[in-house]
Order: C-alpha cells, then structure tokens, then sequence
C-alpha cells in the first residue's frame, strides 16, 4: 500500500463513488450503477459539494480510488453545544478489502473530527452488517444507541 491520499470528491469522481456504493450485498439492491450516474446522483452530489459541513471524501492509493466515505460535521446544542462528526456510507474497493484501508480510514476521519472541535464520532450500520459491527468494536465505538429510520 503506498501512501493513501484523502481528498475531497468531484464531480468527476461520481462513477468510482457509485460502483463502490453498489459493489456489496445491501448496495447492489439499492444503488443504480449498471446504468451509469444518472441525475439523482448528480444533484445529490452538488448538494453535498456546495455544504461546507459536507466533506464527500474519495480515498486514493497510486491514483487509483480505493474507498470513499461521507463525514457530515453536525453543530449542535445537546452535550453542551458539542459538534459531531456523522460517518456515512463508507466503502473499500472489493479487491482491497483486508489490507488495513478502513483503519487508515477512520484514523484519518478521527484526525479530522478532532481538527474540526468534534466532541464525539457517530455512525449507523445496518443490523445485517455483522462484519463491520466487529470492526467497529475493535476501533472503539460503541453500540450505545438503537436507530430508527422512517422510509419516505
């Protein structure tokens, strides 16, 4: 593994993003990749682009985009006005996976959060995820919240 870079996703990055989103269990029956990126995606993307809470994050090794992940800086005013760093939609490329590229990730993410006054990291994962539960214990979150979601 060479030096990973983090960089700030572009337009240009869509595909890459979307395939990764796509290439597992859950995303393959929610994502649209075959298609190509069509204007959903697009308009979700300069959204998220022009949000300077939203940092839409493409993970490259030898220029090659490896993982990406979403990390929403969230103000608030529980915890005495703490601001949260929310973690999305994380994924590693297939034929990367088991090689250490999600601890980088998250040590990059955590380095972040902190730079930005974070007071605590949160993430959802669906319950049939039992892999990555395990993944998140080893990296220290905790399983301290039950989540709802209402399907619009």
């Amino acid at each position: 593994m060479a030096e990973l870079r983090y960089r700030r996703a572009t337009e240009a990055d869509l595909s890459a993003i979307v395939a990764l989103l796509a290439d597992d269990v859950l995303g393959a029956s929610r994502e649209s990749a075959s298609s190509g990126v069509d204007a959903p995606y697009r308009t979700a993307f300069a959204e998220i682009d022009a949000d300077p809470n939203q940092f839409l994050c493409v993970v490259e090794d030898g220029g090659e985009i490896v993982g990406t992940l979403q990390l929403t800086f969230i103000p608030g005013l529980s915890r005495n006005g703490a601001k949260r760093g929310q973690i999305e939609a994380v994924r590693i490329a297939r034929d990367r996976r088991g090689e250490k590229l999600g601890e980088a990730m998250f040590a990059w993410v955590i380095d972040e959060c902190r730079a930005r006054g974070c007071a605590l990291i949160q993430l959802t994962t669906d319950k049939s995820r039992p892999d990555a539960h395990r993944f998140y214990d080893r990296l220290g979150f905790e399983p301290s919240h039950v989540g709802y979601k209402l399907k619009l």
